[in-house]
């Protein structure tokens, strides 16, 4: 038995096994019920007496040994087994390039700093609104488009929880907690109901301002504006503002600018016209005030709102609105220079 028990200790130190299925089966041939182990296990009635001792000793010898070698083996298989779990073939081969700044988040950062130079603060807000912060402490009336689920992403109704249409739901939040002297501007993402194609998306962004505080004019918004327009797009652009309609605002303007493409001359990108429309503002509506807890009788202000995505077509001419959200790097690629 002693040389049988010997052959079989040289056989497990050079256990090897390509595969899982391999190893198994190496432990049911040494370990199982019927393996070779325990088949000498219960012929160790049958050793003499005096040698019993050193039988049992070398047994037990084999068994531990054939243990751990199993055991070895099986963990460099789950090892192996981890590692590929964790390997994505799909990644990019090695190495990774660093990315660069979004342009949207370019643009934003650039309209952020313009203000912040001019005294204003950031607020921010949920995406998720209610109707009141959203549109009725807006002054829009109870009929009014906005409101319909054919253009407003609708969460529950009843009372209406809603995706926000615009980013007005800050001014709204910063009112209701503040009094004036108050001067915020409010970035973020907004959702409307709208067929997606190169001109529009159904999400966008928006940077919106306000300014509240006694004896605020129409003239300071304008000064404001300009000194905005010619931050961003060059000092020798000039601005128009055309009589509009919000909700919001009385009286209200949208803002033009001059075509940086031709000088104001007249090419395709504006039409002919010399001039391209970046965004809209006006006095913030006594209603307005009112309905957030601020006395218009001894406070005016002006609000003002623009899309980011408009403004980085006017810098980058983006043909498509859709390349922004399509996170194809070949577009990225384009702005590493301006990062």
């Amino acid at each position: 038995m002693l040389a049988k028990i010997e052959q079989l200790l040289q056989e497990v130190k050079g256990l090897t096994a390509q595969n899982p299925e391999e190893l198994e089966a190496l432990r049911i041939k040494y370990l199982s019920k019927k393996g070779a182990i325990n088949a000498l296990m219960a012929d160790f009635r049958n050793v003499p007496a005096e040698q019993k001792k050193e039988v049992g000793m070398k047994l037990n010898e084999l068994k531990n040994l054939a243990q751990e070698r199993i055991a070895t083996l099986k963990e460099a298989f789950d090892n192996q087994e981890n590692g590929a779990a964790e390997l994505d073939l799909t990644r990019t081969a090695y190495p990774v390039n660093l990315g660069t700044r979004h342009p949207l988040t370019i643009v934003r950062n650039e309209i952020i700093d313009i203000f912040s130079r001019m005294g204003f603060t950031i607020a921010d807000g949920p995406e998720v609104e209610d109707d009141w912060h959203v549109f009725s402490s807006m002054n829009f009336a109870e009929d009014h488009p906005a409101r319909d689920m054919q253009d407003t992403f609708f969460i529950e109704s009843h009372p209406d929880i809603i995706l926000r249409t615009h980013t007005s739901s800050v001014q709204s939040r910063v009112m209701e907690v503040s009094q004036p002297p108050i001067r915020v501007i409010c970035p973020g993402r907004v959702y409307r109901n709208e067929a997606i194609s190169y001109r529009a998306h159904c999400f966008f962004h928006q940077v919106e301002g306000l300014y509240i505080d006694k004896n605020v004019s129409f003239t300071d918004l304008k000064q404001v504006l300009l000194q905005f327009a010619q931050e961003m797009f060059g000092p020798e652009t000039k601005i128009r503002l055309r009589p509009s309609y919000f909700p919001f605002t009385e009286p209200s303007a949208e803002m033009d600018i001059s075509c940086d493409i031709c000088g104001g001359e007249g090419c395709p990108f504006c039409k002919y016209t010399g001039w391209v429309e970046i965004l809209g503002c006006g006095m913030v509506d006594p209603a307005v005030l009112e309905a957030n807890g601020i006395d218009s009788k001894v406070y005016t202000g002006y609000a003002f709102g623009m899309g980011v995505e408009r403004i980085t077509n006017l810098k980058y001419k983006v043909k498509d609105l859709r390349m922004f959200s399509e996170n194809d790097t070949r577009f990225l690629e384009e702005f590493e220079s301006a990062n």
